[in-house]
């Protein structure tokens, strides 16, 4: 029961640090497609500053979670996906870094570089995390020992490419909404012309990857065993069609929270489509980490259980009070502050 409850918190952890830091990928990724100008970008790197530093919180939560409660998965996640997981590191690294670099020096060439940064810091996370999760739906090839048999081209697959496509613009239509939501005159207007753009790249992709789920994956048995879990394929297109919905009503922020409880399902939907499994072996099922053979002792997922019950609901109380406090638009005044980026 404890392993089962892990498992979906594990699965929850994840579906929310992707909609949250999602749409600070898709600020970057925008960046170059929007900002016309300096002060262009700065509303873009405003637009995110007072969140994305606290959205991380919920990366090291999920890999925290799946370190202490699943070791095992972590420890052949890690060895299996070490390229793309250093990939991943030092491009969050870099993205992080230029939100307080970029304006040390008052050297355009220094701005244009910590710029670059951020974009390719942003568009990188989105396609690998998007491959690598779409590579644990369909499986990689563990062995009996549970080594990963194959290298990082074996990731390159169709499937994980969709992955990493779908990644990549999920979350560049859920920053372009967000910058619709705090922005303001033209750069409003940009922004959701922007966004009504990207939902049909979204609602194509949305669709391929699914149909590509049927194809590549086992993903749906556990939908027909349990006909309940459809239910999340509902929320998927009741999702998408609010997403339109509310952008063609002007209500931004509405139309943002559609687009998060988009990105939540469909991280859910895979999820609950392998378990048991975290990490399902394409060579034998036997081989795969499950949450029977990965999870650690009774003793330490009830501590984690009891300081979980006290301590994210803190930082869910924390983070409502950020958004709430920051959810004006940008307006010249803030770009002017001292503090500002």
């Amino acid at each position: 029961m404890l392993e089962t409850t892990w498992f979906v918190l594990w699965g929850i952890l994840w579906a929310i640090y992707f909609a949250l830091d999602g749409y600070d990928f898709g600020l970057g990724m925008n960046m170059p497609f929007l900002a016309r100008s300096e002060d262009d970008k700065r509303v873009i790197y405003n637009v995110a500053g007072p969140f994305w530093d606290g959205n991380q919180v919920w990366l090291v939560t999920a890999g925290g979670v799946t370190f202490a409660a699943f070791p095992g998965t972590y420890a052949v996640l890690f060895s299996s996906l070490y390229t793309p997981l250093l990939l991943l590191l030092f491009a969050l690294i870099f993205r992080g870094v230029s939100f307080e670099f970029r304006r040390k020096v008052d050297s355009q060439r220094w701005r244009n570089f910590w710029d670059g940064c951020n974009v390719l810091g942003s568009f990188l996370p989105a396609l690998l995390f998007g491959v690598a999760f779409a590579n644990i739906f369909m499986g990689i090839p563990l062995n009996a020992e549970q080594i990963n048999e194959g290298n990082l081209l074996t990731l390159l697959n169709p499937y994980g490419l969709a992955g990493g496509v779908l990644f990549v613009f999920l979350f560049s239509l859920h920053g372009g909404l967000w910058l619709a939501v705090r922005a303001q005159g033209e750069m409003e207007q940009r922004a959701a012309t922007w966004s009504n753009r990207m939902w049909y790249a979204v609602l194509f992709t949305v669709v391929a990857f699914l149909i590509l789920s049927l194809i590549y994956t086992d993903l749906l048995a556990n939908y027909v065993a349990n006909p309940l879990l459809l239910f999340v394929l509902l929320i998927i297109i009741l999702g998408l069609v609010q997403t339109k919905a509310f952008l063609l009503q002007e209500t931004y922020s509405k139309a943002w929270a559609c687009s998060a409880v988009t990105i939540l399902s469909l991280t859910l939907f895979g999820i609950l489509g392998i378990f048991p499994s975290l990490l399902p072996s394409t060579i034998d099922p036997a081989y795969s980490m499950t949450i029977a053979n990965s999870a650690s002792s009774t003793l330490t997922l009830q501590i984690m259980l009891g300081v979980a019950v006290i301590f994210v609901p803190l930082v869910i109380a924390y983070q409502s009070w950020v958004y709430l406090r920051f959810s004006h638009k940008i307006t010249a005044e803030d770009l002017d502050y001292e503090e500002a980026y």
